[in-house]
């Protein structure tokens, strides 16, 4: 299942730790672990993993500020781990750029295919023969190299964030729903988590518009979904 597939897990709790490791590495994953955000970015700096699990609650850094710290150098997919439900902790997830939130306590079935959806997102690539450039005006879509450039500088996407904009620029002037994104690039399991998309969408939007506030390429359609127009 895990395929040899690194896997930083960071938590300072010493039992989930070891529950994560046993679990994972029984099922194919080569896990690294790591109990504080220092020794976390440390060790994902030396191992190069392919998916994060992060908690949020470390004893010396902030779980957000070691996700900030790894969106500096790395696009590898990210799932946070927090034993605190209120939805502001879940959109400064999303926001700093982690991939998926899981709130303690899960199951690990769901874990595993949370995970495994994170490693798919993170190593998809396009199957699009030749090239297929989608130039905006403002921004450069190449879907065959999976890059944007705006002004002729590339710009760093989380793999997230180009599965977004991938389906959206692949269907160019449709309306694309809430649902139909949410399944594409989250899986089944997160049609109804359509915050999701709002502090993707404003991520994006942050990234290429020249006026986020005011978007010309990336819509919403309110209540619907999303589009994607040239300008």
């Amino acid at each position: 299942m895990g395929d040899g597939v690194r896997v930083l897990v960071v938590d300072d709790e010493p039992q989930l730790l070891r529950a994560l490791r046993i679990n994972l590495a029984a099922r194919g994953f080569q896990v690294t672990t790591a109990s504080t955000g220092a020794s976390a970015l440390a060790a994902a700096a030396k191992t190069n993993p392919q998916v994060v699990v992060l908690d949020l609650g470390l004893p010396d850094i902030d779980g957000i500020t070691v996700l900030q710290g790894l969106r500096g150098w790395t696009n590898v997919p990210v799932i946070v781990l927090s034993a605190r439900g209120e939805s502001v902790d879940k959109v400064a997830a999303l926001d700093a750029g982690a991939d998926d939130y899981v709130t303690k306590p899960f199951g690990m079935e769901e874990f595993l295919a949370r995970l495994r959806a994170a490693v798919r997102r993170g190593a998809a690539v396009s199957d699009t023969p030749g090239s297929a450039v989608v130039d905006a005006g403002g921004f450069v879509v190449d879907l065959t190299a999976k890059q944007v450039t705006r002004s002729g500088e590339p710009v760093h996407l989380t793999p997230t964030e180009w599965g977004i904009l991938e389906l959206l620029v692949r269907n160019e002037g449709k309306l694309v729903s809430q649902r139909d994104i949410l399944g594409a690039v989250w899986g089944p399991s997160y049609l109804n988590q359509s915050n999701y998309l709002r502090v993707y969408l404003a991520s994006l939007r942050r990234k290429l518009e020249d006026d986020p506030g005011h978007p010309v390429h990336l819509l919403t359609e309110a209540g619907m979904g999303y589009r994607f127009v040239r300008g």
